[in-house]
């Protein structure tokens, strides 16, 4: 019987590329609440740490392991667009925003960048957009490791002074639990009001 294995990402659109790549994802398009937080990643093929795949298929413990590698190993820069962002522009033009950030945050400039997904967010250098990209680059698959971990970590901080949420659990995601404790407590500073649920609360009270 033929077994179908899951895809991973690997080097091969890295390497019909010529110059330096990186690869860029974003993380935190749908949640209720906290900042949508991009990452740019450009992998030193020499030292690339093993495991490295689409963060979302990864366990918290193994997502921090690779972070620490990744950043200790490959050119990494990290950028955020704010809530106030989100709701001034929209989340699709934010999380393009933050992507522009990300690469600028670059210490080195790239010549090509690998973009997960179909929007262009215009970086003003050669931009490969792939559908479902952090299965199949590498270096997409480590900007979306970096972007999950340091999103994930932000939502933990904010969790402590909005303790009735659930965000160092449910990264501001509409759970269960997060959507009781905007019943009981209200919307906070932190919550995306562009986002139908949270306006509604809101035009409810």
């Amino acid at each position: 019987m033929t077994q179908l294995l899951p895809q991973c990402p690997d080097l091969s659109l890295e390497m019909l590329e010529t110059g330096c790549v990186a690869g860029v994802d974003e993380v935190g398009r749908g949640p209720f609440a906290g900042p949508v937080v991009a990452a740019a990643v450009i992998l030193d093929r020499r030292t690339i740490p093993d495991g490295i795949h689409d963060s979302k298929k990864l366990s918290k413990a193994k997502r921090e392991e690779l972070y620490k590698a990744i950043l200790a190993t490959a050119t990494v820069g990290v950028g955020e667009a704010s809530v106030q962002e989100i709701d001034d522009l929209n989340i699709l033009q934010a999380s393009l925003l933050a992507m522009r950030r990300a690469v600028n945050a670059l210490s080195t400039r790239p010549e090509v960048a690998l973009v997960d997904g179909n929007r262009d967010p215009e970086l003003g250098l050669t931009t490969r957009l792939i559908v479902k990209g952090d299965g199949r680059s590498l270096s997409i698959a480590a900007a979306s490791i970096v972007a999950k971990v340091t999103r994930d970590r932000k939502m933990c901080a904010l969790a402590e002074v909005y303790p009735h949420y659930g965000w160092e659990k449910n990264a501001g995601y509409g759970t269960a639990e997060h959507r009781k404790g905007l019943r009981e407590f209200g919307v906070t500073p932190q919550h995306r009001r562009s986002f139908a649920p949270i306006r509604a609360l809101m035009e409810h009270d």
